[in-house]
């Protein structure tokens, strides 16, 4: 596809949506998809979920670089380090 069909690809699932909920991906999903990092998933209002990955391939849960000066990353979260947490 050319970046201008990816766009109308991407604009007609996203725009218009609103998100109804932010959470870290469970740890029984991370180990289910094989990866270390959890990242956030994005609960939109039609059902759907974005999941950030690292890259196209999903060979592991990725960051968020934002445009907001008080939170400039949305970090993963690494199962060993912050099971203890929750």
């Amino acid at each position: 596809m050319t970046e201008t069909e990816w766009k109308k690809a991407i604009s007609n699932k996203l725009v218009g949506k609103t998100i109804k909920d932010v959470s870290f991906m469970p740890h029984d999903d991370a180990e289910e998809w094989g990866w270390y990092k959890r990242p956030i998933m994005i609960n939109l209002s039609d059902g759907h979920q974005l999941i950030i990955s690292q890259d196209d391939e999903g060979n592991d849960g990725g960051s968020v670089f934002t445009s907001y000066e008080d939170l400039p990353v949305i970090p993963t979260l690494c199962p060993s380090l912050h099971r203890r947490e929750e």
